[in-house]
């Protein structure tokens, strides 16, 4: 009787045709985040997540052989960042955020392997949520008789070297790879325009407004559909990913940005000098950033 020949068996079963992408088990990162408000503002209109999505398999009772089997773990990771708008400004990113952790938990796909098909899926579920958190705060609002609530809201997803990025308004996303800054998010804003410290605006009811821009584009503005930018990019070892507020570009310069992100600090490290920074430079508005390093094996 010829001997069972488990070591052939699997070699066969391994060469038949990977019907799946690189596992995104195989990406590893660091993370940091810092959010803070100026001396001179009661809160802190900004609020953010960050999050680990897993997918994994356990045998937790079997008579096969244990060598015979392994332990499977792969996990994606997202961030999100809101910055809310007027004197309702901090309960407008915080329902944002909360809408978006609970859409994903019930309507996420958890596709942490991707491909075109997929990451076509992705994009189109994200864009549905944004559209359906947009919704639900214009609503809110036909029947609040103080501030509106509205919201920027800049979110991103990986899953192994693939990334995705969605936007709303003027936080921002980038990307820093050897030693360059990349904006990844264009800004939904069109300037204010002054004329002997007189302030001229137009047509502006329902719109989103902060300090120094008004945003065209912004959940629960109400004037319009908002338009979702979403994206999808190829992550590189060493990668580092940025959302920020604009409390954090609005006062420090692209280049200073970099100068820091190119530091041998750790992120943490540099998450805490870019805030600090920020609010040094005598900022009236809040600052937050987000990073996320990505390690990839060859």
């Amino acid at each position: 009787m010829q001997s069972d020949n488990v070591p052939a068996f699997m070699s066969m079963l391994l060469l038949t045709p990977d019907l799946f992408p690189p596992l995104s088990a195989s990406a590893t990162v660091e993370l940091a985040a810092r959010s803070r408000a100026p001396a001179m503002r009661p809160a802190n209109d900004d609020h953010y997540a960050v999050v680990r999505l897993g997918r994994s398999q356990e045998i937790l009772l079997t008579s096969l052989p244990r060598d015979g089997i392994r332990r499977f773990d792969e996990h994606a990771y997202g961030m999100v960042v809101a910055d809310g708008m007027g004197s309702a400004g901090e309960l407008a990113s915080r329902l944002a955020i909360t809408a978006l952790m609970e859409l994903a938990v019930r309507y996420g796909q958890w596709r942490l392997r991707v491909d075109d098909a997929i990451a076509h899926e992705i994009s189109a579920l994200v864009h549905g949520f944004y559209r359906q958190i947009d919704s639900a705060l214009v609503y809110a609002n036909r029947s609040r008789r103080d501030a509106p609530l509205q919201t920027t809201m800049t979110a991103s997803v990986s899953a192994g070297r693939e990334l995705f990025f969605a936007h709303v308004g003027h936080s921002r996303s980038y990307l820093f790879r050897e030693g360059d800054l990349m904006q990844l998010t264009r800004d939904h804003t069109r300037a204010i325009l002054r004329d002997n410290a007189r302030q001229h605006l137009v047509d502006l009811t329902g719109t989103a407004l902060d300090r120094h821009h008004i945003l065209t584009d912004a959940l629960g503005a109400g004037t319009s559909d908002p338009v979702v930018d979403i994206e999808r990019i190829t992550l590189a070892d060493g990668d580092l990913v940025m959302l920020c507020t604009n409390g954090l570009t609005d006062a420090i310069r692209d280049d200073e940005i970099a100068e820091v992100l190119g530091s041998k600090d750790t992120v943490d490290g540099q998450c805490e000098t870019l805030v600090t920074r920020a609010i040094n430079s005598g900022t009236h508005d809040d600052v937050t950033v987000l990073l996320t390093r990505y390690h990839m094996p060859e």
